[in-house]
């Protein structure tokens, strides 16, 4: 089959555009899921896709689909997608990119005048981040069916509202039933958010499979009591044991090297306020490895720690998990098809592990999927500095274009692997 190219001009400024929504002094993006940016970013990919002759549907829990039909009305649609929100010192790429490089497939199918027996849909996918509400990947999770409908929907922000009250007051709480249909396959195309293509100068990171992560909950307890008369033995200051064991959370990731991953990114401090000891700290924290075994052995290192800082600092720690993902398996024909589309287009490509969580993860449960990687040329993302250049997403653009075009335009969906 003869390859073909996007438009990159246009994705260019389509991206642009995007990102001005929610556009942060920084030159990133804050479009917190649900929020008034939000919609606005929604309500301007609706219009791109209405304009490219696209059907849009909402389900129950907010996710968008943008439906260009096929020319075989019973055969299952091959999706594109990701998500339009970002964490609160964002970037223009994470996420948007996936959403509007899958735009730029259609429009430039119809640019073509190329029709598919496959439907195509653009789906955008409600709250992946996780940074108002939690879970991460909520909307592509109940999809799924991995998370139940009615707990997604109560979930609630630092303010008390829930997410069904902000698809309601955004208008995006869909009637369209959530998941339970089949899809021919998913393909998701993301910024690497890291430095590995970079530094390795390949153009395309197929995605295999992926590291396995736990997120805990690590609740320090101690004594509240006056900050003035309390002398320092006396103190049982719960602040203190979680900044000890925020230490020991970066040690242990630190000592697995690049395979390793640690985190303690979010804190929660009781009665916080000036004059008193803190009594109680909640810390989300999470470990990641990419080999399994490894990652239990982190876990028990991280228990050993917990036991010293107890006895140090005279406080009690509770561990609670509440998360994981991984290891995962990406369809073996899906990443070769990424590959081997990769390589007829000229462009290097390498296997390649996802560290974080995507809405592809979720998707490897319902239907043959693909995941895929373009540089970031800075080599960091959740940052406002966060980027790639217009030539990096246009390569990854081509990738999907083409190998969205095989499956959907009569080529076989590649079975399971």
């Amino acid at each position: 089959m003869k390859t073909v190219k996007v438009d990159g001009e246009r994705l260019w400024a389509s991206l642009m555009e995007m990102g001005r929504i929610g556009e942060t002094p920084g030159g990133g993006c804050r479009r917190l899921a649900l929020t008034d940016d939000d919609k606005a970013a929604r309500d301007l990919f609706c219009r791109w896709v209405r304009d490219a002759g696209c059907t849009i549907t909402v389900d129950g829990i907010g996710n968008i689909f943008a439906r260009r039909d096929g020319t075989d009305p019973d055969a299952a649609p091959v999706m594109i997608g990701s998500h339009l929100d970002t964490v609160p010192t964002g970037g223009k790429f994470d996420g948007a990119y996936g959403v509007l490089a899958g735009l730029e497939v259609v429009r430039r199918l119809d640019d073509l005048d190329v029709a598919t027996s496959a439907p195509i849909e653009i789906v955008v996918w409600t709250n992946e981040e996780g940074a108002r509400f939690s879970p991460m990947t909520l909307g592509s999770s109940v999809f799924t069916g991995d998370i139940a409908l009615d707990f997604a929907l109560s979930r609630t922000d630092p303010a008390g509202v829930t997410i069904a009250e902000a698809l309601e007051r955004i208008d995006y709480a869909g009637n369209e039933p959530i998941g339970g249909r089949p899809v021919g396959a998913y393909f998701e195309v993301h910024v690497e958010q890291g430095p590995l293509l970079k530094e390795g100068g390949e153009r395309i990171g197929a995605v295999t499979g992926s590291f396995m992560a736990r997120y805990f909950v690590a609740t320090v307890t101690g004594e509240a009591a006056h900050v003035g008369p309390t002398l320092m033995e006396q103190r049982h200051d719960a602040l203190v044991g979680a900044a000890a064991l925020t230490l020991e959370i970066d040690r242990i990731g630190r000592s697995r090297g690049r395979e390793g991953r640690s985190n303690a990114p979010h804190i929660e401090l009781f009665p916080n306020v000036r004059g008193v000891i803190p009594s109680e700290v909640r810390l989300s924290c999470d470990l990641r490895n990419s080999d399994p075994a490894e990652l239990a052995k982190m876990e028990q290192d991280l228990q050993a720690a917990i036991s010293r800082i107890e006895g140090e600092r005279g406080v009690s720690i509770s561990l609670e998990p509440y998360f994981e993902f991984g290891p995962i398996r990406f369809d073996a024909a899906m990443s070769g098809l990424i590959s081997e589309t990769a390589r007829e287009i000229g462009l290097s490509c390498r296997d390649i592990l996802t560290v974080a969580g995507h809405d592809a993860v979720p998707m490897t449960t319902c239907c043959p999927t693909a995941l895929f990687f373009i540089p970031s040329d800075t080599g960091i993302s959740h940052n406002e500095t966060e980027y790639s250049t217009p030539e990096q997403c246009v390569d990854g653009a081509d990738v999907l274009l083409n190998a969205v075009l095989k499956v959907a335009s009569g080529g076989v969906v590649p079975a399971p692997g």
